[in-house]
């Protein structure tokens, strides 16, 4: 290979890198919505997914503002309300009604009036409850409904409210100022209690009869992944009472056995009538609890390229790519949902989203064995975390911020909560190597789209993921990562689990996943369906997957 061969090879090498370099940045600085698309797939929807669009920040404090102004009570901000008190619990998108949506896509029908759903607790009132009002026409509200009756079949009482932030805290006041300081030989000598070295963890539900707001509160080291640091005590507070100085402790229980509380407890401890379990006190990253990665640093992982740049658009909350369009949301209690899926221009669902993550447990500890978790009454949404770039999605990914309105009367902005995009299936859609009589070779590329959300309720982090494939099947899928639940490793504990460590009784339970799916294929449904479920295995991830086949005609 002469000279000039190799300084040509050279220059052309170069000429790639730079090019490579150029396309990454302009990525980088590029909004994913001012990106160019065959003209089959231009966006002519012109707007019309905005029916489907979350509430901007400035609609949700225009609802705040409303209901200040025209409820005749004082509302109190959530963050700092007493169970007394009145306050606004969320505020989030009233979805309309699909008749009167599909009269706007389709039939060229008005477009429905944009509401907001507010969901407030009435704490000082003679009958204290739970209201839903519509607000609307946003964004300058002028009327608003009550619809709990009309959603619920009559009024919500105040016990069944789901728990705000502030109420954790008040409780988490409660044990330390007033229920850990009746037992201080035993707090001090076996829990080493300073005032800050306890982690509370909630059970549900609170009680097993209408009308209780009794809730298990198990205690853990409070060190990185405290979720698989049990210490051993767990205590019943009786938090009905809307005066929080008439909390009380119903029960206690250390160590296998039940007390009628701490006092008891304390008594039982000084006079050596209580068997001890010392746990070992765990270092602040939480030894095997802790995120840091256990091998030393490799070489970078693999990333993936767009050479031209992604093959989808994303404009406002409507997305295209290939033969698929949809439009997106978050709804603060079920998180992510899409809204008029479409195959080659034919709607083949209105609506899917998730609705409910549901696990049950199994213990010999009480928090563990009555815990029935219902994750939509946190907030699938409310929970939703931000996405780190290159490990929650990929790098090259459209990132998407979302605004939600809980436990405030300010909106809050997640950042980067949402990300959609497409990703190279690792294997053909199909192919074909002809060596017989005639020889050649076609094959097409395996790809699909993407969009994902990851909610923390707790322990765990859940990764929700919608997948648009090019054969016209749409699979929803949720993967389950973070922390295991656990309780005290005592007695015939491992029955109900895994021994995590010394102490540590990772706990058998099962997952239930509920997907709302309403469909229209060939033509408009009048129903919604579908459940899937998913076992928990020990040393495994949940997998929970729902796929849809569209027919590719």
């Amino acid at each position: 290979m002469n000279l000039k061969t190799v300084l040509i090879i050279l220059g052309l090498a170069l000429a790639t890198i730079f090019a490579l370099v150029c396309v990454l940045l302009t990525r980088e600085r590029t909004p994913r919505s001012c990106q160019h698309l065959p003209p089959e797939q231009e966006d002519t929807e012109d707007g019309q997914s905005l029916v489907f669009a979350d509430l901007t920040p400035e609609e949700m404090s225009q609802v705040v503002g409303y209901l200040q102004g025209h409820l005749g009570v004082p509302l109190v901000d959530a963050s700092r309300a007493k169970p007394s008190d009145n306050c606004i619990a969320s505020v989030d998108l009233q979805v309309p009604g699909k008749a009167e949506v599909l009269r706007f896509l389709d039939g060229g029908g008005a477009r429905p009036p944009r509401e907001a759903l507010a969901v407030l607790y009435f704490g000082k009132q003679p009958e204290p409850n739970i209201t839903e009002y519509v607000v609307g026409p946003l964004p300058r509200p002028a009327y608003h409904r009550d619809v709990t009756v009309q959603k619920y079949g009559g009024k919500v009482p105040y016990h069944r409210r789901p728990t705000l932030a502030v109420e954790y805290k008040q409780i988490g006041g409660f044990l330390k100022s007033q229920v850990f300081p009746s037992a201080p030989a035993f707090m001090q000598q076996v829990m080493e209690y300073d005032g800050t070295n306890l982690a509370v963890v909630t059970a549900a539900p609170r009680g097993f009869q209408s009308g209780d707001r009794v809730t298990w509160f198990v205690l853990f080291q409070n060190v990185s992944g405290f979720f698989v640091h049990p210490v051993g005590l767990e205590v019943l507070v009786d938090h009905s009472s809307l005066d929080i100085s008439q909390w009380a402790v119903s029960r206690v229980f250390y160590n296998g056995q039940y007390y009628r509380d701490m006092v008891q407890l304390e008594s039982a401890y000084v006079q050596g009538r209580i068997s001890v379990e010392k746990v070992r006190k765990a270092p602040w990253d939480g030894d095997f609890s802790s995120m840091r990665p256990r091998a030393p640093a490799a070489a970078q992982f693999p990333v993936q390229f767009e050479p031209q740049g992604p093959r989808y658009s994303v404009r406002n909350n409507h997305v295209l790519f290939q033969g698929w369009s949809f439009a997106f949301g978050m709804s603060v209690s079920t998180g992510l949902r899409l809204f008029d899926i479409r195959h080659k221009g034919e709607r083949v669902a209105y609506e899917i989203g998730v609705q409910e993550a549901l696990s049950v447990y199994g213990s010999n500890c009480p928090g563990g064995m009555s815990t029935r978790y219902m994750d939509g009454s946190f907030g699938l949404g409310r929970y939703t975390s931000p996405l780190v770039r290159g490990l929650d999605c990929p790098y090259l990914a459209t990132y998407v911020d979302t605004h939600a309105l809980s436990d405030s009367l300010r909106p809050e902005k997640r950042k980067a909560s949402l990300c959609i995009f497409e990703q190279n299936l690792g294997s053909p859609l199909r192919r074909h190597y002809s060596n017989l009589q005639s020889l050649y070779y076609g094959g097409l590329v395996n790809s699909a789209l993407v969009i994902r959300s990851i909610a923390t309720v707790g322990n765990y982090d859940y990764v929700w993921d919608f997948i648009f494939y090019q054969n016209g099947a749409l699979e929803g899928k949720v993967q389950a990562t973070g922390y295991p639940s656990s309780s005290f490793l005592h007695g015939d504990g491992l029955r109900y689990g895994n021994r995590l460590w010394e102490h540590t009784l990772g706990t058998i339970h099962t997952h239930f996943v509920n997907y709302k799916v309403d469909l229209d294929v060939g033509g408009r449904s009048g129903s919604s369906f579908n459940v899937c479920h998913c076992s928990y295995k020990p040393q495994s991830f949940e997998v929970c997957l729902l796929v849809l086949t569209v027919p590719n005609n």
